[in-house]
């Protein structure tokens, strides 16, 4: 059994970033043109009206205070409500490709490597943007890589599931390099008109290159202690969005064709299941959880992070114990602790304990336990 690190991380950032007041705007135009189209239907009481946004409470209930995404006018467009991302030719490099290889060209040159030295690519992300060909072959046609590439879905926990998978192959001496790739386009399923849910989510791309400690030389890398996974089904987090949808089209553009939750419900029930898998993973390697020096949680909801991490931590927190990014990206799903692990690990020293984990639909989460070389 060979030893893995994680020798380098990369990140792409979309250009345009919104703020929670201009998504409220927007939203809130949005409300005012529903109740004037549906004036008499509301006044006879059969329709809803619609209420309206709250920058403060978004800021309050979720730690979010802006987002990133590919396309800002057409999310801002209170006749469209959605991101305008056009269709490319079956020629040219798609455009979750297209994030993932500018992430992923970050982390080859964080560790110092080039495509040519990865032996498969894993695209672990929520949604891919096609059934087949995967991503991952595109991606690694795209940087000159060898050996094979596959997608996997887990939602907010594709990272850390993917980077199980791919340490158990350099484990059992199947690969020597594996690189994980996290495109997250999560405003194209998003319901911006949904009140309830239309400031969750970002977008982001991050990757992840694994290899064996045998092979790597660069001085700043982490070594992976341990990888535990589990999942639990629930309905609380839910997509219906599929092939299958064309076979039912009365049913095509109803709202559980994109991303729909029972938040009260996800925080009760994952915020236990978390914090036992962390402190079980942690027991089972003889290690105290409080020792660790950092932990880089799912980037999901600021209270959700605060209270797993008080649990798990036995102590007061605060950025430095429980670095936080959603302020500034919003929940980017799977890409969430790899971006709080890629902004704040830099400063920690050597022999320094660290813990990445993820959670989300399914339900399904995902503990890797790191320490720096």
């Amino acid at each position: 059994m060979h030893n893995v690190v994680i020798s380098g991380t990369g990140l792409f950032t979309p250009p345009h970033s919104i703020s929670n007041e201009e998504l409220v705007t927007a939203f809130n135009a949005y409300v005012d043109l529903f109740n004037d189209e549906n004036t008499e239907a509301i006044a006879a009481g059969d329709v809803e009206p619609l209420e309206k946004s709250n920058a403060a409470f978004i800021e309050k209930a979720s730690g979010v205070k802006s987002r990133f995404v590919m396309n800002k006018e057409g999310i801002l467009d209170p006749t469209r409500m959605c991101p305008n991302i056009p269709a490319r030719a079956d020629d040219e490099l798609s455009v979750l490709a297209e994030i993932a290889v500018a992430a992923a060209k970050d982390a080859l040159a964080n560790a110092g490597r080039t495509g040519a030295d990865i032996d498969g690519i894993l695209c672990g992300a929520s949604n891919m943007q096609r059934a087949y060909p995967a991503i991952a072959v595109e991606v690694q046609l795209a940087l000159g890589a060898t050996g094979f590439g596959f997608d996997m879905n887990v939602a907010c926990s594709s990272a850390t599931f993917a980077i199980q998978a791919g340490a158990d192959m350099i484990r059992a001496g199947s690969a020597r390099r594996i690189l994980i790739v996290n495109p997250e386009i999560c405003s194209g399923h998003l319901n911006f008109r949904d009140r309830d849910s239309h400031f969750i989510f970002g977008d982001v791309a991050t990757a992840i290159l694994l290899e064996n400690a045998e092979d790597a030389d660069k001085d700043e890398r982490w070594d992976i202690l341990g990888t535990k996974l589990i999942t639990q089904f629930s309905n609380n987090i839910r997509n219906n969005f599929g092939f299958l949808n064309r076979t039912a089209p009365e049913d095509t553009n109803v709202a559980d064709k994109l991303f729909v939750q029972q938040g009260r419900k996800v925080f009760k029930e994952v915020i236990p299941m978390v914090s036992e898998l962390i402190q079980t993973h942690m027991g089972e390697l003889g290690l105290d959880p409080q020792d660790a020096k950092r932990i880089w949680l799912h980037q999901a909801n600021i209270n959700m992070n605060e209270m797993i991490a008080r649990k798990v931590l036995g102590r007061s927190i605060d950025a430095e114990s429980t670095p936080t990014i959603l302020d500034e990206y919003a929940n980017t799903s799977s890409a969430g602790s790899v971006i709080a692990f890629h902004k704040h690990s830099r400063d920690l020293p050597p022999g320094s304990l660290g813990l990445m984990c993820s959670f989300g639909a399914g339900y399904s989460a995902g503990s890797v336990i790191l320490r720096k070389h």
